[in-house]
Order: C-alpha cells, then sequence, then structure tokens
C-alpha cells in the first residue's frame, strides 16, 4: 500500500500486534520516538542541502527551515518570502474541515536573501504602470495565458481576458508562450519588483525620502542605568549607517532629535548654527512641533551640530531628579514632525518607566499576578485603554512606525505601551534591569541592526487568490482598516503577516490553487515600488495527498500565532485545550482515513507531521500559556507581541531550542535532544533559543576544554557574570566563537551569551529551556504528553 511508506507507527517491539493499554504501550513506544526530531533535521539536511531547491514545480514542499539550501526561482517564490502549511489543499471545504489542517501561509515579503541567491529582479513600464487584470487587479504574473496571438491575456486568479497594451505586446511560440518570456522577470519568476507610478502614490504625488526621529528619555532612571550616554554615543556613529540603496551613496533619510520626561525638548540642529538650540514644550495636554526649520536635517549638512549636542545630552541631566515621564505626547510629537515634513518615517523611542505624568496615554500600573490563571487574566493582555489604539490608526495614515526600546527596573505595561509598534509595523526590544557593562553589547548590537536593515515605508499589502478560496483572516504587526488590505506604516526585512485561508467553492485538481502577495511601499531612498511574490500549489481530493505535503514548522508558526492572539478574548486553559484537541483531530483523521489498519495500541503519525507532537507541547509550555512564577506579565505581553510577526525559522527555535554538546573537532556539532538526561557532566554545551545563547559547564568538565574555552583548567575559576568568551589563540576557542557568531547572524535580535555552572543558581533558567522535560510550571514532559495525545486520538475514534 502506498500509504505505508508514508507514516510512521510505534508500538511495543516494533510491528508486533498487541491489545492496547494506552498509557504502557506508549511509553514503551516513546523511547522510538523521542529521538526523531535530531533525525527527521539531520535526515532532511543529508537529502536535500546538496542540490537547489527549483520553485518551478507547483506544490512542492520545500526543505525544512532547519536545513541550509539554496534556491532558483522559477515561476514559484522562494520559500524565504513564503511558506505554506500545505502545498497540496483539499478541494472542498468539508474535506479541510475534516482534516482540521490550517490552510495558510507566512509571508515575508522584504525577506533577506543570501549572497549567492539574486533580489527579485526591478521591473519599470514607464508612464504605463505595471500590467493587470481588468477585473480583479491581480499584477501580471507567470499564471496569466496569452491568447489570440498573444493581443489578450486571460487571468489565472479570475479568468477574465483583458486586452495587452500596444507597447507590451509580444508574439507567442507554437507552445502558446511569448517569446519573451524568459527575458522578462513577471513572466518567468515567482517573486519581482515594478516601479510604481504616480497613480499609486498618497494625493497622486511621488513621496519625500522618509525620516528618522530619534526620542531618548531622559529621566532619573534612564541617566542613571547609563542608558542615555551609551544611546548619544552610539548615534554619531550610527549616523554613517543609515538605510540607503546605493551602498556608496550618501542615505538621503533626514534625522531629528528629542529629549523627554514630563515635558518634551525638541533640538534646532540646522547647519548654519554654531551650537544646537533647545526648545521645551511644557503643555503636554495639546502637542505641537515647536519648529520646523532646522528639526528634521540631512547628517552631512549639520553632522557638527548633531555630533555636539548629542555630547551635551548626558552632561545636561546628569543630575536630574526628574523620575516621571509621559509617553503619549511623545508618539504625537513624532507624528507632527512627520505630517509637517509631508514624509513617512520612523520614530525611536529609547524608554524607562510607566508614564504616570499627567497627560494623555497616562497608565496606572495593572499587575496583578492573582488575575494569572483566572478567567480575568485575559484582561492583562488588552491595553489599559482605546488612546493607544486611535494614535496608531493616525500613525498609520502618515506612514509614522514606532520601534521601543525598553530598559524597565519594573512594571512597565508592555501590553499598552506596544500598541503603537505591533499595530504600525514597528519593533519592542526589552532590556529588563538594564546594565550598562552586562548589556551594552545586545543593545547596541540590536539597535545597530533596527537602524541599518532595509525596509519599506508607507505600505499597503494585498492577498489575491484563484477562484475558490479567499484569504479570511491576518497575523502579525500591522493595521487593518478594512477586510483586505494590510497597511503597514513601516515593513522591515524580518517581519512577517501570516494569511489564513478559507474556501468559498469547490477547486479542482487540474488547475490547482493560486496566490499572488502583492506589497506597496516606499524605499529608503524616496521611491514607490511594488513587490509581487507569486504562490501555485496543488489540490487534492483525496486526505492522503495532503497528509503528505505538509509543513509541521509552518503549522506549529500559525498554530501559535492564533493561539496567542486568542488570548485576547479567552481563558488561557481554554486556548490551550482548544490546541491539544486541534492536534488530535489532525491526527485521529490521518489514521482514520490513510493509515494501514494497525491495532488500537500503536501511535501512528504521519510522516511530515512526526514532530508535530514535540513541536505543540512546546508551544503549551511556553512562558505566554503556561507561566512559571517568576515570569512576569510584562514578560508574557512582550513575547506575545514578538511572535506575532516571526518566521518559520525563529518561531521554531523559539519553540524548541537546539542544544549542542561541544566537542574538540573541526565541523559543527550534531544537536542532542532537548533534555536533562542528555547533558553529561563532564561536558560543555551551547543551548540557542532565539533570543539567548547559554554556555553550559559539566562540573566535571575536562581541564584541557575549559582552558580551551576560558584560558582557566578548573571549574571553579570559571567566571559565570561574562557575556563574551576571551579571545584564546587555540583552533577550539577559535571555532566557538565563530559557532556564536553564526548563530547571531541567522537571528534578528541579538543573542547574550550566559555561562551557567552545573549546580549553580542560574541552572534553573538554562533548565526552563530544556522543552522535552517536565516543567516546573506544570507542563508536561514529551513522553508524558504523547501519552496523553494517544488517548485523545482514541478517544476521537472510538
Amino acid at each position: 500500500m502506498e500509504e505505508q511508506s508514508g507514516e510512521k507507527s510505534f508500538g511495543q517491539g516494533g510491528d508486533q500486534e498487541h491489545d492496547g493499554h494506552s498509557t504502557d504501550v506508549n511509553c514503551v513506544c516513546t523511547a522510538v520516538l523521542c529521538v526523531l526530531q535530531i533525525q527527521v533535521i539531520e535526515d532532511d539536511r543529508a537529502n536535500k542541502s546538496s542540490e537547489p531547491f527549483t520553485t518551478g514545480v507547483k506544490g512542492q514542499t520545500p526543505p525544512l527551515v532547519t536545513t541550509n539550501f539554496q534556491v532558483k526561482d522559477q515561476g514559484n517564490a522562494s520559500p524565504r518570502f513564503v511558506r505554506c502549511t500545505a502545498y497540496n489543499i483539499p478541494c472542498t471545504a468539508d474535506m479541510a474541515k475534516q482534516s482540521q489542517v490550517p490552510l495558510a501561509a507566512v509571508i515575508k515579503p522584504l525577506a533577506m536573501l543570501p549572497p549567492d541567491e539574486t533580489r527579485p529582479y526591478m521591473v519599470d513600464h514607464g508612464e504605463a504602470g505595471p500590467i493587470r487584470c481588468n477585473r480583479c487587479k491581480a499584477y501580471m504574473c507567470p499564471y496569466m495565458q496569452f491568447i489570440e496571438g498573444g493581443r489578450r491575456f486571460q487571468c489565472g486568479f479570475c479568468s477574465c481576458v483583458t486586452d495587452v497594451p500596444p507597447h507590451y505586446f509580444q508574439h507567442l511560440d507554437h507552445t502558446g508562450k511569448r517569446v519573451d518570456c524568459c527575458d522578462r522577470p513577471e513572466l518567468s519568476l515567482g517573486s519581482y519588483e515594478f516601479v510604481a507610478t504616480v497613480d499609486y502614490c498618497k494625493n497622486n504625488k511621488l513621496p519625500q525620502p522618509p525620516s528618522f526621529i530619534f526620542f531618548i528619555d531622559v529621566s532619573y532612571n534612564a541617566v542613571k542605568s547609563g542608558m542615555v550616554n551609551i544611546v548619544c554615543q552610539e548615534l554619531k556613529t550610527l549616523l554613517d549607517y543609515l538605510p540607503r540603496e546605493n551602498p556608496e551613496a550618501d542615505s538621503v533619510v533626514r534625522v531629528g532629535f528629542v529629549t523627554y520626561n514630563k515635558v518634551l525638548h525638541f533640538y534646532n540642529v540646522k547647519s548654519s548654527l554654531a551650537q544646537p538650540q533647545m526648545m521645551v514644550v511644557s503643555d503636554v495636554s495639546d502637542m505641537f512641533l515647536p519648529l520646523l526649520d532646522g528639526f528634521l536635517v540631512n547628517v552631512n549638512d549639520s553632522r557638527m551640530v548633531i555630533e555636539s549636542l548629542l555630547d551635551q545630552i548626558p552632561e545636561m541631566f546628569a543630575d536630574t531628579r526628574e523620575t516621571e515621564t509621559v509617553f503619549g505626547p511623545v508618539i504625537q510629537a513624532g507624528l507632527e514632525a512627520l505630517k509637517a515634513a509631508d514624509c513617512a518615517g520612523k520614530l525611536f523611542l529609547f524608554h524607562s518607566s510607566l508614564p504616570i505624568a499627567e497627560a494623555p496615554g497616562k497608565l496606572k500600573n495593572r499587575e496583578d499576578k492573582k488575575l494569572v490563571g483566572t478567567d480575568k487574566e485575559k484582561s492583562l493582555f488588552q491595553p489599559q485603554s482605546g488612546f493607544y489604539s486611535n494614535l496608531s490608526k493616525e500613525c498609520v495614515a502618515q506612514g509614522c512606525c514606532v520601534d521601543l526600546f525598553l530598559f524597565p527596573n519594573q512594571y512597565v505595561d508592555v501590553a499598552t505601551l506596544g500598541v503603537v509598534p505591533v499595530s504600525t509595523g514597528g519593533s519592542v526590544y526589552k532590556y529588563t534591569y538594564f546594565q550598562a557593562e552586562m548589556d551594552r553589547e545586545r543593545f547596541l548590537n540590536d539597535l545597530r541592526r533596527d537602524v541599518q536593515k532595509p525596509m519599506g515605508f508607507d505600505a499597503v499589502m494585498r492577498v489575491r487568490t484563484s477562484t475558490g478560496i479567499r484569504a479570511t483572516d491576518f497575523f502579525g504587526s500591522f493595521f487593518m482598516s478594512n477586510t483586505t488590505d494590510v497597511e503597514l506604516a513601516g515593513l522591515d526585512c524580518d517581519k512577517t503577516v501570516t494569511v489564513e485561508f478559507r474556501h468559498d467553492d469547490k477547486l479542482s485538481e487540474d488547475t490547482g490553487a493560486l496566490m499572488q502577495c502583492a506589497v506597496l511601499y516606499t524605499s529608503c531612498s524616496g521611491q514607490r515600488r511594488l513587490r509581487v511574490h507569486n504562490m501555485a500549489v496543488n489540490c487534492c481530493s483525496q486526505l492522503a495527498d495532503l497528509y503528505r505535503n505538509c509543513e509541521t514548522d509552518t503549522i506549529i508558526n500559525f498554530f501559535s500565532k492564533y493561539a496567542y492572539r486568542s488570548l485576547l478574548n479567552t481563558p488561557t486553559k481554554t486556548v490551550r485545550d482548544t490546541l491539544v484537541n486541534q492536534c488530535a483531530q489532525i491526527l485521529a483523521c490521518y489514521r482514520k482515513n490513510c493509515a494501514s489498519p494497525s491495532s488500537a495500541g500503536q501511535l501512528i503519525l504521519p510522516e511530515c507531521m512526526k514532530l508535530l507532537p514535540v513541536y505543540l507541547n512546546c508551544v503549551l509550555k511556553s512562558d505566554v500559556l503556561q507561566p512559571g512564577a517568576d515570569v512576569s506579565v510584562d514578560d508574557r505581553a512582550y513575547l506575545r507581541q514578538l511572535l506575532s510577526c516571526m518566521d518559520v525559522s525563529e518561531s521554531h527555535v523559539f519553540f524548541y531550542p537546539r542544544l549542542l554538546p561541544l566537542l574538540d573537532g573541526g565541523s559543527l556539532p550534531m544537536a542532542v535532544r532537548n533534555s536533562e538526561e542528555r547533558l553529561s557532566k563532564g561536558g560543555v554545551y551551547l543551548l540557542e533559543t532565539g533570543l539567548y545563547l547559554f554556555l553550559w559547564v559539566g562540573a566535571n568538565a575536562q581541564q584541557e576544554l575549559l582552558s580551551n574555552i576560558f584560558g582557566t583548567p578548573t571549574f571553579s575559576q570559571i567566571d559565570p557574570n561574562m557575556t563574551s568568551l576571551p579571545e584564546l589563540d587555540n583552533p577550539f576557542s577559535q571555532r566557538l566563537r565563530e559557532i556564536i557568531d553564526s548563530f547571531r547572524s541567522q537571528r534578528s535580535r541579538y543573542m547574550k551569551l550566559m555561562v551557567v555552572k552545573q549546580e549553580d543558581k542560574a541552572e534553573l533558567i538554562f533548565k526552563h529551556f530544556l522543552c522535552e522535560d517536565k516543567s516546573a510550571s506544570g507542563g508536561a514532559s514529551y513522553v508524558d504528553f504523547l501519552c496523553h495525545m494517544h488517548k485523545e486520538i482514541r478517544q476521537l475514534l472510538s
């Protein structure tokens, strides 16, 4: 039977039949099953990393996110831009409902590509603009079919026939393809860009280049922690690294500076001034911009004045006693400045405390541990008032994106402060108990990357589909004023938008299903552009075909986003139960409809979903859904917001961190299962979580290993407070530092290194990330969860 090759069954003694008392059988079978996570990843690497992944074949599942592979675009978007939960989707809504497999795509429109891959080509059709379908407005792509000798084309999305404009006409060859097909990116590739015409611009006017405005909190806590000093010193360097289209040219991004506590201080840094001038706005209830000329300036023209200002700010506020801050008026000030300059842009806010000063958007401390685990817990994730939601709407209309760097020593209400960043396509960074010497490196690396990374402004994204399915739900950092347009004041190379699809008609196996994501945005040089990604998938009338073409990592990414968003209106326990139930239904449907008959005591999983239980258990045990006693409400809100726009490779390591034993040898060591039983007292291990790196040192680690890594032969002499490894002149030290650098380069946030000595108190934090073990907060071990899952599946089947 063909199906059998695509399934895993686990039971006592391999294939023997036995009567199934679920628990004991399962617990025997888990010994076999638990080996899999590492094995699946290694098998995929071995099979798929050598050959390039070509996108020309419709509906083929890409390599896993953990595999290094090269992509050749041959007509469908690269998996770096679009990953689907399923590449063969059910023909009917009933079949989709029966399987419970979510139909979704995680789209990363401006993803960075590795150096050996070509970035999307730019297509310029001059004043006529991009060619589109007359009816559904889909953009020209490889799925359009040219007819009548090339004079008209039939849309692959809605089947409408449109005339080809005379300037775009070309003859067809004997197969019915245009003879210039291979020379035109929009006819042969899955991803490309169009230069947008003035019709695609606000008020039919070409945009100005964007501006960056830096807002520095100068209250007592911010100054005392060293944050103000570090920010001002770093900004002097960063002015040379503002984003630019052409690496050789100067950036056209203009900059402005504001400091604030209870009042706001604006700075005139016009190039003709000998010294910067400060203007104070103390009436924060009605925010206005006190100066137009000299606030937003070109860096090269005003460099002397800006550097003088950045040198003076730490001195000016060195002896401040002001502890209260505002927050709402700060964003309002940035918004007014961008409006006055008639441009889009980004606000960088460096903020330290709960804004309790009398002002719009003032907040009160509402952290209440007693609500955790109750039906009222959801209120902790909701914003305190509608003020920031309304402000977000205004920011998005102007193309004003907000990035928030938080340095809190206590509760700051991230759930509310994060509303504007999350709604405008911005980011939140959090450095709790910031200490200059310990956290400087992480903060500066995050800030540098944030300022430099490629991004678009004032963006609108729309997803079109072929007849039979439609986009019904969206997850990420954006704003929506209607049901179809995803509005992003800013969209950077790390952000994803996750789209869920549902059937509105029958699909056909012959034609498959199509999706086109188009993002209209302003580049950092002020050019209006359209980035287009196309994806074709197969359709099936057999459930076995669906289960053979799923992508578990993408399904988990979708499930976690869906669950984390549900927390806003649903009790946490209900959210967790729903996840378990949906996973059990997926696996029960497979067992009932696709698997060959076998004893009830066997747990049977589809080949490409055999890791679904282990990953789902990690989601259920995450701090957002099952917090430990020491996890603050702010941390949970922060992680919830962070995940909303994560791509699949980041969510993979976020839920299932990778654990590497460090052995003397040249190649990258193979990861081991994420469990305490894998740790040997004589070893040293590196754990990557996507946000942190831990170096765990066993109490009996060999002297030579310790000398090579730390420059000291004894365990007791290792300093657990170090955040970077000494640069020692030996191959092992060099190799380990290269591994750490390479891990950091793969993530959008800088991972701070923490050294954990066995049986030190920091070991508790480290063990928290060993996700196959039972957690201190009551989360099940992988083995126990499999037993539970098996029981759920059998209940559904009986």
